[in-house]
C-alpha cells in the first residue's frame, strides 16, 4: 500500500501495459474503418464509379460467390453499367455484425423496386481500401434483417 492507503503499481498498471505493449510490438487490431464499409453502400447504391474506384485498391478482388464469378477492380468497374440499370430506385440498408480490424462482415438487405434480397458480406480492408469483397446470398427476402 501506498502512503495514501491504494496500491501504487494498479494506478500505475495502464502505464506499465502500454510500455509493455511497445516494447513487445504487441498491437491492438483496430476496427475497420465503418466509414469505409458507409461509403461502399452509398456509391453501390448511386452506381457511383468514381466513389467505388476510390474505395477499392488496385488489385481488389470482387467475389459474387453465389454465382461463382471473381471480378478483379476494372472488370467490377465495368459490369456497373449494367447493375446501374438493374439498382436504378433500389435502397440497400446494411450493419455490421462483425469487425476484427481489417475484416468487416455486413448483412445487406437490398430493396430493389419489385424485391428485396439479403446478402452476407465480408470486406478485407487495408490501408484505408478495400481489398477483398465477398459476396454470399441469404435469402430471397429481408424479414430476417
Amino acid at each position: 500500500m501506498d502512503a495514501r492507503g491504494g496500491h501504487g503499481w494498479l494506478r500505475r498498471a495502464p502505464v506499465a501495459i502500454a510500455a509493455a505493449a511497445l516494447l513487445t510490438g504487441f498491437s491492438v487490431a483496430a476496427p475497420a474503418e465503418p466509414k469505409v464499409v458507409d461509403d461502399w453502400y452509398v456509391a453501390l447504391a448511386a452506381a457511383d464509379r468514381a466513389g467505388l474506384e476510390r474505395l477499392l485498391s488496385e488489385d481488389a478482388r470482387i467475389r459474387l460467390t453465389d454465382l461463382g464469378v471473381e471480378q478483379t477492380k476494372a472488370e467490377f468497374v465495368a459490369s456497373l453499367e449494367n447493375w446501374e440499370q438493374a439498382a436504378e430506385g433500389t435502397t440497400i440498408r446494411h450493419r455490421i455484425e462483425s469487425d476484427s480490424g481489417q475484416q468487416a462482415t455486413v448483412l445487406a438487405c437490398y430493396d430493389f423496386p419489385e424485391n428485396d434480397v439479403l446478402l452476407r458480406e465480408t470486406f478485407r480492408i487495408e490501408g484505408g481500401l478495400i481489398r477483398e469483397s465477398s459476396q454470399a446470398f441469404v435469402s430471397d427476402n429481408c424479414d430476417a434483417y
